[in-house]
């Protein structure tokens, strides 16, 4: 077995004493053309943390977190993934003398979900979850096919592993994208607005899985409009307006104790 695949990501084992930084930001600005969507935007995020991030159409929030999976060009700022400096950008040039090799290596530690599922339609569920692992991380087939039932179990699809995802649901669908995202064994797991394409009675199916996720202290950073799973299970909220952030606090202060007069008004106008 790999040395990635020591112990699966999915066990959750964290030092709670001394929690780890997992990602960390500092000063993240992106630009496109003229128009400035992230503004010197920092971020320390914790072994174990559930961060969800809100905030209205445009604020920069899908945008951040395509840029700490590299899939977004930063114009400035730093970037650490697992204390181990991915990104430093002055000036819209990279500083930081990491290898395109080195750079792929630690985002394989960093699975994302997106908003539509992008799952490969000629391939059947099991083989969508097999992929990654076979092509990326050369791991044996029989071991990857093993984890990648066992995944497809955990998220409640070990009876559709032969179906194609034109067979599926939206719902099912985005479980099958969670399960090959885990399938990489990622230490964190970002999710950018992973309901927002499916029918209002699919999104709790998406959503139970994502909270089991944070039950095994699965490090996540959560692009949501979902306020009750935000107030449910995140550790930490953050109110991005204007490509900042713009409030940062528990549930509870973000979502009872708001301090500024544009969080109250948006969630004024979601909740």
């Amino acid at each position: 077995m790999s040395e990635k695949n020591e112990n699966s990501v999915v066990t959750g084992e964290s030092n709670k004493s001394n929690p780890k930084s997992m990602i960390k930001t500092e000063n993240i600005c992106v630009s496109f053309g003229k128009l400035d969507v992230l503004k010197n935007v920092s971020l320390e995020v914790k072994e174990g943390e559930v961060v969800c991030i809100i905030g209205a159409s445009g604020a920069g929030k899908s945008t951040f977190l395509r840029s700490l999976n590299n899939l977004e060009h930063i114009k400035s700022g730093k970037i650490w993934i697992m204390d181990q400096l991915m990104e430093d950008y002055q000036n819209g040039r990279n500083v930081s003398h990491i290898s395109g090799k080195e750079r792929r290596e630690i985002l394989w530690d960093v699975g994302m979900v997106f908003q539509r599922f992008n799952l490969f339609p000629h391939k059947t569920v099991l083989e969508n979850v097999m992929i990654s692992p076979l092509h990326v991380l050369k791991e044996p087939k029989e071991e990857v096919r093993q984890r990648a039932v066992d995944l497809l179990n955990q998220v409640g699809l070990g009876d559709k592993l032969d179906a194609y995802p034109n067979k599926l649901s939206g719902g099912q669908q985005q479980r099958v994208a969670i399960a090959r995202a885990l399938a990489m064994n990622p230490k964190v797991m970002l999710f950018d607005e992973p309901t927002s394409a499916l029918d209002p009675e699919l999104v709790g199916e998406v959503l139970n899985v994502m909270k089991k996720l944070a039950q095994k202290e699965m490090t996540m950073i959560v692009v949501t409009h979902e306020m009750g799973f935000a107030r449910e299970v995140g550790t930490r909220i953050l109110f991005m307006d204007g490509g900042n952030i713009a409030e940062e606090g528990s549930p509870e202060e973000i979502f009872n104790n708001p301090k500024s007069d544009r969080l109250k008004q948006f969630l004024n106008a979601v909740l």
